[in-house]
């Protein structure tokens, strides 16, 4: 006990000393050097691997890992050959670990309350019931849209894609006049639905977790992302052919596993521990869903020993999407590693010569092109000095932006691989428009609840 407590006291004291004397030591500005140049083409190299995953048939954490990681390799061998002051340094390393530490581990237990979901069928019984209900193409494409859109926020924009595309190509596997409006409808929806929650978009929560707004100032973001998707989902619904899909033979009846119901209540509760939990006693997000992933572990512990049902928590934190969770830490890392080198600090410089409503819808643009995650990475990283107002217009563009590009989204991408050769690139860009004017329309409501009626408290 002894010498845990003088471990502890030991490494207080040295991040106290270490924060004291970080005063005054600051980042030398590599972004006019050749040596910077040389880390951004590698970011550049990096990222073209990640988004052509397809084409090479590599998943992206691979690269993305890869690129971030070796990224601050390089620079700590540039400041160790030139002798430079390592406190900037050690000080980006440790704040960049906490910003990822905070998400993985949310991510980390979310993933792992949706793998329990699906191990007690409960999804399995939504599509089943979607099946059994006989809709006409139109009514479904409806229905998928709509549940989209109010799951999402939930259970995660991909998540909440892969899902009901698996309903659509469950119930109608050749009709792509159908799919394809209704596979695109489903990734606008869900990319809207998680705009407006911290936990529905991985672009969200960077921005809830950063402080750049309280819980329910992404609330307001809702009528925005609702009406954006339904004007959408009205100029695609024209493109979906009449008629009934023919019902799936031999589909088995399926009933959610005992506490099934329980755990979708444990979830509800988990999301409310980490929203009172960051906005009442400042702990960060990941504390209240870890307590979440604690109750639920315990409640599978009498499960199996009550009534010898075995939820098999662990199997389902083992089936966790590993490779999503390396990306987001290889790509948070490069993009931290480009705001180190100075790259991001001139960047922010445009919301100084533009307006920010305009750069800010620039971004939803890029993050169509990019993906919303690195975007969002370097805008909050850049930090640029903006008022709230304009923190939740990129927050709505980084979101929903992704969706105007058929992989400019994790939802698009995972939707792509479930409907191999019906929901491609150029069947997606043929109504494109539609979510382009999808996109305006959004950005007019934003205007018109903040800088019309100002309906946000300024902070």
């Amino acid at each position: 006990m002894l010498k845990i407590l003088l471990f502890l006291g030991f490494t207080s004291a040295v991040a106290l000393a270490s924060s004291e004397a970080v005063s005054g030591s600051h980042a030398v500005d590599l972004a006019t050097e050749p040596f910077g140049w040389f880390l951004l083409a590698i970011f550049v190299v990096g990222y073209y691997f990640i988004a052509a995953e397809e084409k090479y048939h590599i998943n992206k954490a691979k690269p993305a890992l890869f690129t971030g990681t070796f990224m601050f390799m390089l620079l700590g061998a540039y400041y160790a050959y030139n002798g430079l002051d390592f406190r900037a340094f050690d000080t980006e390393i440790a704040h960049l670990i906490l910003e990822i530490a905070e998400i993985f581990f949310f991510l980390f237990v979310a993933m792992t309350f949706i793998e329990a979901l699906i191990e007690r069928n409960v999804f399995d019984a939504l599509k089943e019931k979607l099946l059994g209900a006989e809709y006409k193409y139109k009514q479904l494409f409806w229905v998928t849209g709509f549940l989209a859109f109010f799951i999402s926020p939930i259970a995660d924009n991909l998540t909440t894609a892969l899902i009901l595309s698996t309903v659509l190509i469950t119930i109608e596997r050749e009709n792509k006049a159908f799919l394809v409006p209704a596979a695109i409808n489903i990734v606008v929806a869900a990319n809207a639905g998680g705009a407006w929650s911290p936990f529905g978009d991985i672009t969200t929560l960077m921005a809830w977790s950063a402080g750049k707004g309280a819980f329910i100032d992404f609330l307001f973001l809702f009528p925005a992302s609702i009406i954006g998707w339904a004007v959408t989902a009205f100029f695609l619904s024209h493109f979906v052919p009449d008629g009934t899909p023919k019902k799936p033979e031999g589909v088995e009846p399926v009933h959610i596993h005992r506490g099934g119901k329980v755990i979708i209540f444990l979830g509800i509760f988990t999301i409310a521990c980490a929203v009172l939990g960051k906005q009442l006693m400042h702990l960060p997000p990941m504390w209240g869903m870890l307590f979440g992933l604690s109750l639920l572990q315990l409640y599978a512990y009498r499960l199996k020993k009550y009534h010898d049902h075995d939820i098999e928590i662990y199997k389902s934190v083992s089936k966790i999407e590993n490779d999503t969770l390396l990306f987001f830490f290889g790509i948070l890392a490069a993009v931290g590693a480009l705001h180190f080198a100075g790259f991001l600090g001139h960047a922010a410089k445009l919301y100084e010569m533009f307006d920010p409503t305009y750069v800010n819808i620039g971004v939803g643009f890029l993050s169509a092109i990019i993906d919303n995650v690195p975007v969002m990475s370097a805008v909050l990283k850049s930090s640029p000095d903006i008022e709230l107002a304009q923190w939740m217009l990129v927050t709505l563009t980084a979101g929903i932006g992704g969706s105007m590009i058929a992989f400019g989204s994790a939802a698009g991408v995972g939707v792509m691989g479930k409907l191999k050769g019906i929901y491609t690139f150029n069947a997606h860009m043929k109504y494109s428009w539609t979510i382009v004017i999808g996109y305006f329309v959004s950005i007019a409501i934003w205007y018109v609840q903040y800088e019309v009626l100002g309906l946000y408290i300024q902070r």
